[in-house]
């Protein structure tokens, strides 16, 4: 798997950036929120990279930020969403936007994201209203697009991957941290717990 690359921005032509890294060229696919923040071609960037492999095609996806690549990921867990669509999602709207269209199941604005249409929008705040938090990967519910810092976020989020629902994963954690936990510590006392 590659999970991230930093390199020279060669060229950037929608949807389509390449960068060299150590003289490879690698040819990414990225959502235009993260177009927009892309430095001159000649300047240093880092990318999230999510790498796609299907019966006839190898694809690989950039972004800038965490919070793009976890959306990324989660949506295309909704069924009938493919990697297009998901892009179009992260063109069409910031992470923090789409979290909170899903969490008050504003139907309307999502199927004005191109493919997205009325049922695809309906499946999307059924299976993702409960997960939206982590898939935005933040401190703050649903807001910040960046990694947590503190041990206890981090077991949260790692929680929430694994499909534990926010309210379990809350007292998973509360019940499982002590002080000076690490975030691994806090994770593997919070599984042993869960499977009791």
């Amino acid at each position: 798997m590659i999970g991230r690359l930093r390199g020279i921005l060669v060229a950037k032509q929608p949807p389509w950036i390449v960068v060299d890294v150590g003289g490879v060229g690698y040819e990414l696919e990225a959502p235009m929120s993260t177009f927009y923040d892309l430095p001159e071609t000649g300047r240093e960037v880092t990318l999230c990279t999510h790498y796609a492999v299907r019966e006839d095609t190898v694809a690989l996806y950039g972004f800038l930020r965490e919070g793009e690549r976890s959306l990324f990921r989660g949506v295309q867990k909704v069924s009938g969403i493919g990697a297009k669509t998901a892009l179009a999602v992260l063109s069409g709207v910031s992470v923090e936007e789409f979290a909170r269209l899903v969490q008050v199941g504003d139907i309307a604005a999502l199927t004005r994201i191109p493919g997205i249409g009325k049922k695809t929008a309906e499946r999307i705040v059924v299976e993702l209203r409960d997960r939206v938090d982590a898939l935005s990967v933040g401190g703050v519910p649903g807001l910040s697009g960046s990694v947590p810092q503190d041990p206890v976020s981090e077991a949260s989020v790692a929680l929430q991957s694994l499909g534990y629902k926010p309210n379990e994963v809350s007292r998973l954690v509360k019940d499982a941290s002590a002080p000076g936990d690490t975030a691994e510590d806090i994770i593997r006392k919070a599984l042993k717990a869960a499977l009791r």
